[in-house]
């Protein structure tokens, strides 16, 4: 069990979530340190959507605990959720409106005042100031996920939650998109991201957490992982060319049996 240490960004202690019957998270422990990448890794229902849910503060867990800076999602709700900014896969915000809108709408939202010359700053930092007088429709999906990664961030919060978010992306936009995340640690935030890409996970990620069936089955660096697991038959059966990589030692670990 995981001991709730308050200088921990994210600390989830022995969370269980049931739909129903069904146990969709069984007991999952795993925290994220200050100027950290943790990587969420599973097969399609493994339990991530359950788990990121749950710290989300959108689903109550049946068991256990979770805290965001020290709050308790469940009984510190709004403190929690101030501390903690979410990138969605795919966004939702209005396609009619023009970044600087959006930017001033979700600073209000989060009480931040942004000057006409911070947002510019901002729009420059992240590549998209000759963008400025565009729609959010017009946005091609690198430039849409820049701005949606810029508005989680705005209120500057110490835990950064994404769900996949270079899917779709070409690899120009992933490495833009990879460095910002980057950025975000090195100013001593958390970040907890998901992912499917094997390579993404090993290029960005400080500790990965793999779950199947709801539990988490391995927990470490990358590099860890795969020299833990280097010599594990299932894992040498499934590797392609010989040399042993981070998604052999995912299947190795989950399966080859494709998930809906």
């Amino acid at each position: 069990m995981i001991t709730t240490d308050a200088s921990l960004i994210l600390d989830v202690n022995q969370i269980s979530v049931y739909y129903g019957q069904f146990q969709a998270v069984k007991e999952v422990s795993f925290n994220v340190r200050p100027g950290e990448i943790f990587g969420l890794l599973g097969p399609n229902g493994a339990g991530k959507t359950s788990t990121l849910s749950a710290i989300e503060g959108l689903l109550k867990p049946h068991a256990g605990t979770i805290t965001v800076a020290g709050y308790d999602v469940v009984k510190q709700p709004l403190e929690a959720k101030a501390n903690m900014g979410v990138q969605l896969q795919s966004t939702s915000y209005q396609p009619e409106l023009t970044i600087t809108d959006i930017l001033r709408l979700f600073a209000g939202i989060y009480g931040v005042k942004l000057t006409s010359a911070e947002i510019t700053k901002k729009l420059e930092d992240i590549q998209l100031l000759d963008a400025v007088g565009k729609k959010f429709g017009q946005l091609s999906g690198g430039q849409q996920q820049r701005v949606s990664l810029l508005i989680a961030t705005i209120h500057n919060p110490v835990l950064v939650l994404l769900d996949e978010p270079t899917t779709g992306l070409d690899p120009q936009s992933r490495r833009q998109l990879w460095e910002r995340i980057e950025g975000i640690r090195e100013q001593g935030h958390g970040v907890l991201l998901t992912t499917h890409s094997m390579e993404e996970a090993e290029a960005v990620c400080d500790r990965i957490a793999i779950i199947d069936h709801g539990r988490i089955i391995a927990i470490d660096t990358p590099e860890r992982l795969i020299d833990l697991h280097r010599e594990d038959p299932e894992v040498i059966s499934v590797s392609r060319k010989g040399k042993i990589t981070l998604e052999d030692v995912f299947i190795g670990l989950t399966g080859r049996a494709v998930r809906s």
